[in-house]
This record gives C-alpha cells, sequence and structure tokens, in this order.
C-alpha cells in the first residue's frame, strides 16, 4: 500500500473513534523503569502528551489507559488528567478492551489503541484505528494505522491525539480556546 493510501485509510479509521486507549510503558513514557532505593517506580509523563488527551476528551472522545504493569504513579497521572478508565495489571487487553466498550455502549469499529509492543498488537489490530509511536516495535509499526513521528513519552501521544481530531473536523475548535481571536 502506499504512503497516500495508508494516510488516507488511517484517517477514515480516526473518523470512527468514540473511545481511544492507550498503554503507558512506551507509549505515555519512554518506556524506562525508574526505580528509587526505595523500591518506588517512578515514571516521566510529559505534559504535551497530557494536553493531548484532555483535547480528546474535551472533543467528546473517551479516554482510557489500558497497560499491563501496575504503579501507583499511573493511578496519580489518570486522576491528574481526569482519566475515567483506567485498567493497570492487564494480561490480556483486548479482553478488558472488549469489556470496557460494552460497557459504554460501543464496538470495536469505534475504538481505537496506541501501543508499542507485541503485547499490544492482539487490541490494537482489532480496533478501528490503532497508532504507536516512532520507537514502537518494527512489528506493531507494520500493523499500527499510524506510526507518529514522535516517539514514545516525547508527545507521540499528542500526536496521534491530534490526528484522531483532525480526522474528525474537530482540532481547530480544539486549538481555538488557545488562539488570540484574530487568528482563529
Amino acid at each position: 500500500m502506499s504512503p497516500a493510501a495508508r494516510h488516507a485509510q488511517a484517517v477514515d479509521c480516526a473518523r470512527r473513534v468514540k473511545l481511544m486507549a492507550f498503554d503507558v510503558d512506551g507509549v505515555l513514557t519512554d518506556g524506562s523503569l525508574i526505580y528509587s532505593d526505595e523500591g518506588i517506580e517512578l515514571k516521566a509523563f510529559n505534559t504535551l502528551d497530557g494536553l493531548g488527551l484532555k483535547l480528546l476528551q474535551q472533543a467528546g472522545i473517551s479516554v482510557a489507559i489500558i497497560t499491563g504493569r501496575r504503579a501507583p504513579c499511573v493511578e496519580l497521572r489518570a486522576q491528574d488528567l481526569a482519566i475515567p478508565y483506567l485498567f493497570q495489571g492487564v494480561h490480556d487487553k483486548l479482553e478488558v478492551m472488549r469489556t470496557l466498550l460494552d460497557e459504554v455502549g460501543l464496538g470495536l469499529s469505534e475504538a481505537g489503541y496506541m501501543g508499542d509492543d507485541l503485547v499490544d498488537l492482539p487490541v490494537m489490530t482489532a480496533c478501528a484505528f490503532s497508532a504507536t509511536p516512532s520507537d514502537g516495535q518494527a512489528i506493531v509499526r507494520q500493523h499500527a494505522r499510524l506510526t507518529t513521528t514522535r516517539g514514545g513519552g516525547r508527545g507521540a501521544v499528542r500526536e496521534a491525539c491530534e490526528f484522531i481530531l483532525a480526522a474528525q473536523d474537530k482540532l481547530a475548535a480544539a486549538w481555538a480556546p488557545f488562539l488570540p481571536k484574530d487568528r482563529q
């Protein structure tokens, strides 16, 4: 498939997204695991990504986090961003996605997932839209509808959020509150 056809297909799939879920390590973070001397796990989250998630929510798109690891700092980040759907310690991300979609009355054709590694592929390929950071694993990049130009934890989530908003013709409205009135 040509790059232009692949892009058009990604846009078409992103138009249908009503719920977008994200992995944490390698997506919302750069994938590094940092432990304090006390054994506390630390992660660095990018503020660009945080605003992207808020823009999605403000545009009426539900946001979820579905991750295999469990860390208190992820719960704090989800609370900070008012993300209502947080699933940690998940072994079968697709099963959790299906359960969540049933709960909110949506189908896989209205869902998207952003992941970066093999464990994310089942849910990514089941959803209508999928994205991966530029530094996601090669096999994941092959199967993702969108590969961002930015890496995990470095604005990749923001890029995916803005891609979805643009596909749904909601990006200008999302940006409008931040722009001077004469430049909207």
